[in-house]
C-alpha cells in the first residue's frame, strides 16, 4: 500500500495564506453587514440629539468590538468554504492527492485557522466588548446629560430610578396629559397628573417640568389606606441627571466578561439557595400547622384559620417555583454559554466547510460563498431561536446555545469520513 504523506510545510503555508486572505475579504463583508445594522440602530437617537460629529465617530468606534466578535466566526465559515471550493474546482486538491498527500493536507491549515479565529473572537467578545461598552456608556451619559429633555417622547412610558413618567402627545416642549408616579426620600408615594406640562432647560441639574392644573395624591408606604391630595395651578417638577443616567445604563450580561458573568451566577445561585431553603422551612411549618387544625376538627378555635393556611401554602409553592425558575439567573446562564459557543463556532465550522468545499465541481468560490452565507443565516437563526426557547420556554441553556455547533461539527465529520473513503 502506498504511504500517504501527511503534509508539506510549503503547501501548509500556501493554503494557510490562501485561507487568511479569503477570510479578510469575507470578514469585511460580514463586518459591513453588522456595522450597517449597528449604525441604523444608533441613527435615530443620534439624529434626535444632534450629536457632534466627533462624538458620533467615538460612539461608532466603541461599538466595533461587538461587530467584530460576530463577524469573525461567519467569515471563517465562508472563507474556508470558498478556499476549499476553489482548490477543488481548480484540481489543486487532486494534484496533491496524486502526489502522495492525504486529505489532511487541507484539514490541518483549516483547523489552524479555526483555532486562531476562535481565540481572537473570544478575546474580542470577552475583553474588548466589555471595555468598549463601558466607554460607549460613559460617552452616551455625557450626551444624555447635555440634552436631558429629549428623553421624553410622545405616548411613551419612561422609567427613572424612583420615577415613572407617562406622556401623552408631545409638541415641541409642550406635553399633553402627563402622569408621574414617584417615591420621595421619606418613603411617600405620589401620583401627579397634569393636563399640560412644559419642558424647561434644566442645564446640568436635570429635567425640569412646569405643570399646569396639577393634581397630587400622596400616601405613606407603610399605611397606604391613609392618603392626601392637593391641586395646584402651577407646579415645578424635577428629575435629576443622576436618576436619568441610572435609568439608562444597566450593564447587561452580554456587556460583561465571562469571569464577571460567572461571579454573578455563583452569587445569585447562593442567594436563591438560601431563599429556597427558608421558603421550604416556612412551607413545612405551614403544612404541620394545617394538619394540626384539621385533626382538631371544627370544634377547635383555629378551625377558621384553615383557609388562610391553604392560601399560605399555595403562595409558598408559587414562590418556590419562581425561585427555581429565576429568569435573571437564566439570562446569565444563557449568556455564559453564548460567550463560548459563538467563538468556538469558528472551529466547528472548519470541518463542515472543508467537507462541503471538497465536493465542489465548478465555480468553487462562488458556490462556496453562497453556501456559506446560507449556512451562516441558518446558524444565526438557530442561535436566536435557541436563546428565545431557553429564556421563554425553559429549554436547557446548554443545548440551546451549543446545538448549532454540535450539528456543524457532527455533519462536517460525517461528510469528511464519506469523502475520504471514496
Amino acid at each position: 500500500m502506498e504511504r500517504k504523506l501527511l503534509i508539506s510545510p510549503t503547501i501548509y503555508r500556501y493554503m494557510l495564506a490562501e485561507m487568511f486572505f479569503t477570510f479578510l475579504i469575507c470578514f469585511c463583508f460580514f463586518f459591513f453587514v453588522f456595522f450597517v445594522n449597528q449604525i441604523l440602530l444608533m441613527a435615530r437617537d443620534v439624529l434626535e440629539r444632534h450629536v457632534p460629529f466627533i462624538q458620533v465617530v467615538l460612539l461608532i468606534i466603541f461599538s466595533l468590538p461587538g461587530v467584530i466578535a460576530m463577524s469573525a466566526p461567519f467569515a471563517s465559515l465562508v472563507a474556508t468554504l470558498m478556499t476549499a471550493g476553489r482548490l477543488t474546482s481548480d484540481n489543486e486538491i487532486l494534484v496533491m492527492l496524486t502526489s502522495g498527500f492525504s486529505y489532511k493536507i487541507i484539514f490541518f491549515p483549516a483547523i489552524t485557522m479555526g483555532i486562531i479565529i476562535s481565540i481572537m473572537s473570544f478575546f474580542t467578545n470577552d475583553v474588548l466588548l466589555p471595555a468598549g461598552t463601558i466607554q460607549f456608556n460613559n460617552l452616551w451619559r455625557r450626551i444624555l446629560v447635555s440634552v436631558p429633555a429629549l428623553e421624553l417622547q410622545s405616548n411613551s412610558v419612561k422609567r427613572f430610578r424612583d420615577t415613572v413618567v407617562v406622556t401623552g402627545g408631545v409638541s415641541g416642549n409642550v406635553i399633553h396629559d402627563l402622569l408621574i408616579i414617584d417615591k420621595t426620600e421619606d418613603g411617600e408615594r405620589r401620583i401627579i397628573m397634569a393636563s399640560r406640562a412644559e419642558l424647561k432647560d434644566g442645564g446640568r441639574e436635570g429635567l425640569s417640568l412646569n405643570l399646569d392644573n396639577a393634581f397630587i395624591q400622596s400616601s405613606k408606604e407603610v399605611v397606604r389606606e391613609n392618603y392626601d391630595y392637593a391641586t395646584a395651578d402651577s407646579l415645578e417638577y424635577w428629575v435629576s441627571n443622576e436618576d436619568i443616567i441610572q435609568a439608562d445604563f444597566n450593564v447587561t450580561p452580554r456587556e460583561m466578561s465571562s469571569r464577571d458573568v460567572l461571579s454573578v451566577i455563583r452569587a445569585r445561585r447562593a442567594g436563591l439557595a438560601i431563599r429556597e431553603n427558608d421558603r421550604k422551612i416556612r412551607m413545612f411549618n405551614g403544612i404541620n400547622e394545617l394538619e394540626n387544625i384539621l385533626r382538631a376538627g371544627p370544634q377547635s378555635a383555629d378551625w377558621n384559620k384553615r383557609n388562610a393556611s391553604y392560601l399560605s401554602i399555595d403562595r409558598d409553592l408559587a414562590i418556590l417555583d419562581s425561585i427555581r425558575n429565576d429568569r435573571t439567573l437564566l439570562t446569565y446562564v444563557v449568556e455564559i454559554h453564548r460567550k463560548f459557543s459563538v467563538p468556538i463556532g469558528a472551529f466547528c465550522f472548519v470541518f463542515l466547510a472543508v467537507s462541503l468545499g471538497l465536493m465542489a465541481k465548478k465555480s468553487g468560490q462562488t458556490v462556496g460563498f453562497i453556501f456559506g452565507v446560507i449556512i451562516a443565516v441558518i446558524y444565526w437563526s438557530m442561535l436566536f431561536v435557541g436563546q428565545t426557547m431557553a429564556l421563554r420556554a425553559g429549554s436547557p441553556p446548554f443545548w440551546s446555545m451549543w446545538l448549532p455547533n454540535i450539528l456543524s461539527l457532527g455533519i462536517g465529520i460525517v461528510l469528511a469520513v464519506i469523502r475520504v473513503r471514496k
